[in-house]
């Protein structure tokens, strides 16, 4: 720790977050979260970010499963 610290140029409030990002509270397991901690650490990065992308990944790949579900079982019928 530093013996003093410049407060000059600090401002009172709350944290400023970047638009687009909103806070939550999350209950995750611990070793879900320690794995991305421990990914975080030895390749660098925010474990944050990380589970951030996992979760973008997954909606990307669910997007349209639905669809796809759909179609495969009415092929199935038209060939029946």
């Amino acid at each position: 720790m530093k013996a003093e610290y410049d407060f000059s140029q600090a401002r009172r409030g709350a944290v400023a977050i970047e638009p687009g990002k909103t806070r939550v509270t999350i209950r995750l397991d611990n070793d879900v979260l320690d794995w991305y901690r421990k990914q975080a650490q030895e390749h660098g990065g925010n474990y944050q970010t990380a589970i951030n992308a996992a979760l973008r990944e997954q909606m990307t790949a669910q997007d349209g499963a639905l669809e796809r579900v759909l179609r495969r079982v009415i092929r199935k019928e038209m060939l029946a």
